[in-house]
């Protein structure tokens, strides 16, 4: 790492080492005649508790790994801001995230090819899932091998998880091995991103193998501040590190990949966005792009919780320090034990009603319990089940609080202004109440803690959702492909009128994908390498 120079030449600088920029740095410094120049905003990924499966417990909250953005508040969530936990560390948000490997459905990314994104259709994307995934269970059809980014089986099956799967089976749901398939609905454990019991993150998986090659330079503690321009090419990136104003230019491209809040925000303090707005922060105007900060999405889920009959939760794991004492022993002699198990450990992806041809709720159940996650667990026998609506219509947007690179944007998601995002919601908690109730899993219930009993109609549940519900931290969309006029990239995730200069990360989903992103992130950074190297995988 060069920390005493001014000015840095390369040929490709990518401004971000989440789990696009690791991917593309990865990737494109495979080619041994092209340098590749990283910045990230954070630190190395040397906090333990990154490692360690469970240890988004702690870095969920850790601001020395995470932004810790906050909303604005939501008319339609009770007022409230909502917290946003963003990785702001090597790996970005996969170093951070509940580790679930989802891909979303056939029909989303067809959904971005009817939207006029030639290229971007399940056929298209699937050999770019494939080519990433270093599948346990082998390659098939739908599943690649010797990939970089390790996808597991969780091993720590906790009967509770059992027991929810089979109500849930009795309850009408059917039983599935894999939501990255033929067809995603079903219930099930979910798969994780893990190799050996330790976290396989993007920095994991793609950059540290990378990190000795002498094309790759990667700059950790590095804010980017704008990108700049000549006329309406891009030609490099100024960033702060140390107190010190650092140059890099780049020859062939500049890569955006700071996620779905930074990358529309590095666009507007570069002058990239609605002119008007631009102007009244005293930022120069060097292309006017009306879409960028728009169409904000991210799924909200609301958490059913119970109190467990049987001391079977992290909860109370978390309450003896004899019990802590045996898992971590557990886990470090074995690699086994809760210490290994992901945010969530069983899903299903459902239907919200016979009018719906594919799933439109999904469920993340969880052997613990909380309530704010600066709170901490609950402090009895607990376990949860977080439901959400998928494909959420609300939209919101994302612009600038000032025109300092350190000022927080200002974010304002939306949540549940679209009805049919209230309506799905609710009957997804209608849904897991009824596979609460059936036999197997009823008999670990000892009562519904919240929202209890006492909450029974539509219009109650809808009300305990807006006070109490939380982002799913699956926020894209703020700088999309298409064509349209507010559409930021075309398809080859090149920015509209300019030159020189590429979004490569979840900001660029015209629509948010029916589940977890972090693997559909991994696959557009595969898809996008491809495009820059001018290379191509046959559908």
């Amino acid at each position: 790492m060069d920390d005493a120079i001014d000015t840095i030449e390369t040929d490709i600088v990518i401004v971000g080492a989440g789990s696009a920029g690791c991917t593309l740095a990865g990737r494109l410094s495979e080619d041994a005649g092209t340098s590749v120049t990283l910045l990230e905003a954070g630190g190395p990924d040397r906090n333990p508790w990154i490692h360690i499966p469970i240890g988004y417990g702690k870095t969920i909250v850790n601001p020395r790994l995470n932004w810790r953005y906050e909303t604005e508040k939501g008319a339609e969530i009770a007022g409230r801001p909502m917290y946003w936990a963003r990785g702001k560390v090597l790996g970005g948000s996969s170093s951070i995230n509940g580790l679930l490997y989802i891909r979303g459905q056939a029909r989303d990314y067809d959904q971005w090819r009817q939207l006029g994104n030639a290229g971007w259709s399940y056929d298209d994307v699937l050999p770019y899932f494939r080519k990433a995934e270093d599948q346990e269970n082998g390659a098939d059809d739908y599943h690649g091998s010797g990939g970089p980014l390790r996808v597991s089986n969780l091993k720590e099956r906790n009967p509770l998880c059992e027991a929810f799967i089979d109500s849930a089976v009795e309850a009408g749901i059917p039983r599935t091995d894999d939501f990255n398939g033929a067809s995603q609905e079903g219930i099930g454990f979910y798969q994780i991103t893990t190799r050996n019991a330790r976290r396989c993150s993007a920095a994991v998986a793609y950059l540290k193998p990378a990190m000795k090659r002498p094309n790759l330079r990667v700059v950790t503690q590095a804010m980017a501040e704008r990108i700049l321009f000549e006329g309406h090419r891009a030609v490099g990136v100024v960033f702060e590190k140390g107190g010190k104003r650092i140059t890099v230019k780049a020859r062939r491209e500049v890569i955006v990949s700071g996620g779905s809040i930074n990358s529309p925000q590095l666009l507007l303090l570069s002058g990239v966005g609605p002119a008007a707005e631009l102007s009244e922060l005293g930022i120069s105007p060097v292309h006017n792009l009306p879409g960028v900060g728009e169409n904000l999405q991210d799924h909200y889920g609301a958490i059913i919780t119970y109190k467990s009959r049987l001391p079977l939760t992290v909860n109370d794991i978390m309450r003896s320090p004899l019990q802590q004492l045996r898992v971590g022993l557990q886990y470090l002699l074995f690699r086994t034990g809760p210490l290994t198990i992901s945010a969530a450990q069983v899903g299903a992806f459902a239907k919200s009603g016979p009018h719906v041809e594919t799933p439109d709720i999904q469920f993340l159940f969880q052997t613990f319990s909380h309530d704010e996650y600066d709170a901490g667990l609950h402090k009895f026998s607990g376990f949860a089940n977080v439901v959400c609506p998928v494909r959420p219509e609300s939209r919101g947007k994302l612009s600038l609080r000032s025109a300092s690179p350190k000022d927080a944007p200002l974010m304002q998601p939306n949540y549940l202004a679209a009805e049919a995002d209230r309506r799905v919601l609710v009957e997804a908690m209608k849904l897991s109440r009824r596979v609460a109730e059936k036999p197997a899993i009823a008999a670990h219930i000892v009562e519904e803690y919240a929202p209890g009993p006492a909450v029974s109609s539509d219009d109650e549940l809808l009300a305990y959702a807006r006070e109490t519900g939380l982002s799913i931290a699956h926020q894209v969309g703020t700088c999309k492909m298409g064509s349209d006029p507010m559409a930021v990239v075309d398809n080859s995730l090149k920015v509209h009128g300019m030159e020189g200069l590429r979004v490569v990360d979840a900001s660029i989903m015209p629509t948010l994908i029916s589940g977890n992103t972090n693997a559909p992130t991994i696959m557009i950074a595969e898809k996008a390498a491809d495009m820059i190297r001018g290379r191509s995988m046959a559908a």
